[in-house]
């Protein structure tokens, strides 16, 4: 089995709640923000002998919220690459699931094959191809067999709900895990020529009957907990070529 060449990693969060956790439990130290413009909040640390930079989007100066999305998202993690040179990009953190595929809150998936958009519609030739977006993510296959993990499709957008034309995009190339960040992520990181990979824990079910607004504030820290063992794993799997 063979690991990916890993001796510096990046991880990206969206929200400070999401990396607490994972925070906690690999003991990561609180370096303050990245960069004197931006809150974005940066965390480091060792993992079997291996640096782990953790940047978290952090709160917006105006609305006092945490910079979900793509905007904040984007700009995190080109800095982060430009700042530390990383070998490989995680995106963690959580997301929607379908009741179409089984999904249930606490499940946690990795990406695979690609993350695309499902919000950013251009119909006009090629302009509409580069709206969906098609970015490679690591091949994961045999880490989700090692680690007993799902794989699919992550689907984003910048709207927390859906239109029917989302759902209809989502369905056309089988997204089964909706967020709000990873093709951003994926994208900054396509563009270095370095392997990405989004480890999504459910919240909430986006083809079900809650509220996804209600369903997602209920389940954050479940969701938060299951994903921070996920990524430990994932860590362990990485830095070790196998668990």
């Amino acid at each position: 089995m063979t690991s990916v060449s890993t001796p510096n990693i990046l991880l990206v969060m969206a929200m400070h709640d999401e990396a607490l956790p994972i925070i906690r439990k690999l003991g990561l130290k609180d370096m303050g923000y990245l960069s004197p413009s931006y809150t974005f909040e940066h965390y480091s640390g060792h993992f079997n002998g291996i640096q782990l930079n953790l940047i978290v989007n952090g709160k917006c100066k105006v609305f006092k919220v945490d910079q979900i999305g793509t905007q904040a998202s984007t700009l995190t993690t080109h800095l982060g690459i430009e700042t530390f040179n990383p070998s490989v990009v995680l995106n963690a953190g959580t997301a929607g699931g379908f009741r179409s595929d089984s999904a249930q809150v606490g499940d946690v998936y990795l990406s695979y094959p690609t993350a695309n958009y499902h919000d950013r519609r251009i119909n006009i030739p090629g302009f509409k191809e580069y709206g969906v977006g098609v970015h490679p993510t690591y091949s994961c296959l045999g880490m989700a067999n090692d680690l007993g993990l799902r794989t699919g499709v992550v689907t984003t957008g910048n709207s927390l709900d859906y239109t029917e034309q989302d759902m209809a995009t989502i369905k056309s190339y089988n997204g089964v895990v909706k967020d709000m960040e990873a093709a951003a992520i994926a994208w900054v990181a396509q563009q270095h020529n370095i392997p990405f990979l989004a480890i999504k824990s459910i919240t909430d079910i986006v083809d079900g009957e809650k509220p996804t607004e209600e369903e997602f504030l209920e389940n954050l820290h479940q969701a938060s907990e299951s994903l921070s063992k996920q990524v430990v794993r994932v860590l362990q799997w990485l830095t070790e070529g196998g668990v």
